[in-house]
C-alpha cells in the first residue's frame, strides 16, 4: 500500500491566538470529513451482505450522500486555517469504523451503522450548529442545516429495515466505543471503556463472504446464454438479431439493467479493501455504486409493468463469485475496462432497436444508462493506475488488463458457474416466455 498524502490538521491544543476560533471550527469540520469518508469505505461491506434488492438500493444512495457531504466539507475545510491538506483518517476514527463492520449477521451490522454510528454523526452535526457563529461560519453552518437534513431522512428510509438486527449486546458494545471517544467530534465527557470490552476487528479480520445475498429472490450462476432461450431470460443472439422483435428487446434489456445487481454487488466491496486510496477515487466510486443502483433499478421497477413476475427471474450470482476471488485492482479492472468498454457495441444496437417502440420512457433510461457507463469508463481511466500502486502493481496499464482478463478466465473455470438453477424451466423467465409475455408468440 501506498503511504497516505498528510499534513495534519491543527490540533485543538494549537488553536490560540488571533485565528483560534477558525481553528477550531476546522478541526471539528476535520473530524467530521474523517468520519464520513470512514462511513463510505464500511457502510459498502453492508451493501452485498443484505438481501432485499430496496434496501442494497437505498444503502447505495445514503452512501454516495455521505460521500457527497464529506467532498463539500473538504472544499469548505481547505478554505479555513487549520483543516489540514491531507486526507489521512486518524486511528481512533478508523478502529470505531472497522469495528461496525464485524457482526456476521448483515442485519445487526446494519442497526449498528444505522442505530449507533449515524446518530453519533446526527448529534455530532447539531452540535457543530451550537458552536458556530451563524454569521462568520455562514458558508458552513448552510452546509451543515443540509446534511443534517440528509441523516433525519436516512433515519427516516431506513427504519423498515432495521426490525432484524436489535442485538442489543452489540449495539450497547458499539455506543460504549462512541463514548469511549467523547461521541464523533470529541462534543462529549470520555466515558472509558469497560473493563470487558473486547475489540472484535483486533481478534480477527474482517472478509469478504464468498457469495452475495439476494434474499427471497431465486438465483443462478447467470441469466444471459449464447442461444438458450429453454434455459435463460437473456439470449445474446436474439438480442443482437436485427429480426428479434422489439418488444422482445425491450424485455431482455431490462432484465439486463436489473442484473447490474451483480455489479453493485461487487463493486461495493472494493471500498473496504482500499483504505488509503485518494478520496475523490472513493467518492467518484460510490457516485459509480449509487449510478449502477439506478440502473439496476430501471429493471426493477419497469419489468412488473410488462407482465414480469420478479420471483421468476433468477439473479445471477456469478460475476461477484468470481471477482471476490480476485485482488481489488483486478476487480476493478474487470468492471470498468471489461464489462462496461465491452458493453458500447451490444447496447448501442439495443438503444436503436428500442427506438422503434417510441417508448420515451424506455428511450430515456436507456440513455442514461449509456451516458452513465460512458463515465465509469473514464474512471476506469482515471483510476485503475491509482489502485494497482496502492495494490503494489508496477505494471504497464495495458499488460496489467490483458493479465487480468486471463487471470479472470482461470477463476471462472473455479468459481463460475457453481450456482445452480433456483427454479425448473417451467417455473423461470426463460427467453421463450419472453416472447410470449412480448405478445410474439
Amino acid at each position: 500500500m501506498v503511504a497516505p498524502t498528510s499534513k495534519a490538521p491543527v490540533s485543538a491544543t494549537s488553536a490560540t491566538g488571533r485565528m483560534a476560533a477558525v481553528q477550531d471550527m476546522a478541526r471539528l469540520q476535520r473530524l467530521l470529513f474523517e468520519v464520513e469518508r470512514e462511513f463510505v469505505r464500511t457502510a459498502t461491506t453492508l451493501v452485498y451482505r443484505v438481501g432485499e434488492p430496496e434496501l442494497k438500493y437505498l444503502l447505495c444512495q445514503h452512501i454516495w450522500e455521505s460521500s457527497s457531504h464529506a467532498r463539500f466539507i473538504r472544499e469548505r475545510g481547505r478554505e479555513l486555517s487549520g483543516f489540514g491538506t491531507g486526507e489521512s483518517v486518524r486511528a481512533s476514527v478508523r478502529q470505531l469504523f472497522d469495528e461496525t463492520v464485524m457482526p456476521a449477521d448483515a442485519y445487526v451490522a446494519l442497526a449498528g451503522f444505522y442505530r449507533v454510528i449515524k446518530p453519533a454523526l446526527l448529534a455530532a452535526y447539531r452540535h457543530y450548529l451550537r458552536v458556530t457563529d451563524h454569521l462568520a461560519d455562514w458558508p458552513s453552518k448552510k452546509l451543515v442545516e443540509e446534511f443534517i437534513a440528509d441523516e433525519e431522512r436516512h433515519a427516516r428510509e431506513i427504519l423498515p429495515y432495521l426490525a432484524k438486527g436489535n442485538d442489543s449486546a452489540w449495539l450497547a458494545h458499539l455506543s460504549a466505543a462512541v463514548a469511549a471517544l467523547g461521541g464523533l467530534v470529541g462534543e462529549n465527557t470520555v466515558v472509558p471503556l469497560p473493563t470487558d470490552f473486547k475489540w472484535e476487528s483486533l481478534a480477527r479480520k474482517y472478509t469478504h463472504p464468498a457469495t452475495c445475498n439476494r434474499g427471497i429472490y431465486p438465483t443462478c450462476s447467470s441469466a444471459f446464454s449464447p442461444d438458450n432461450p429453454d434455459e435463460t431470460p437473456i439470449v445474446r443472439t436474439w438480442l443482437i438479431d436485427p429480426k428479434t422483435d422489439a418488444r422482445v428487446v425491450r424485455l431482455m434489456v431490462y432484465v439486463w439493467l436489473m442484473m447490474e445487481l451483480d455489479a453493485v454487488d461487487y463493486l461495493a466491496t472494493i471500498f473496504y479493501d482500499t483504505p488509503e486510496a485518494p478520496f475523490d477515487m472513493h467518492h467518484d466510486m460510490a457516485r459509480h455504486l449509487w449510478d449502477e443502483s439506478r440502473h439496476s433499478q430501471f429493471g426493477f421497477r419497469q419489468l412488473p409493468k410488462l407482465g414480469v413476475d420478479l420471483m421468476t427471474l433468477e439473479h445471477s450470482l456469478d460475476l461477484y463469485n468470481i471477482l471476490v476471488q480476485m485482488p481489488p485492482h483486478e476487480r476493478y479492472a474487470m468492471m470498468t475496462m471489461e464489462f462496461e468498454a465491452g458493453s458500447f457495441p451490444t447496447k448501442a444496437l439495443v438503444m436503436d432497436r428500442i427506438r422503434e417502440l417510441n417508448d420515451f420512457e424506455a428511450d430515456t433510461l436507456l440513455a442514461f444508462d449509456r451516458n452513465d457507463e460512458q463515465n465509469h469508463v473514464r474512471y476506469g481511466h482515471r483510476w485503475l493506475p491509482e489502485i494497482m500502486k496502492l495494490c503494489g502493481d508496477t505494471r504497464p496499464t495495458e499488460e496489467f488488463v490483458k493479465a487480468t482478463q486471463a487471470h479472470f478466465a482461470e477463476a471462472a473455470k473455479v468459481y463460475g458457474m457453481r450456482t445452480p438453477h433456483a427454479l425448473s424451466p417451467e417455473q423461470r423467465l426463460t427467453g421463450n416466455k419472453i416472447l410470449k409475455l412480448a405478445g410474439v408468440v
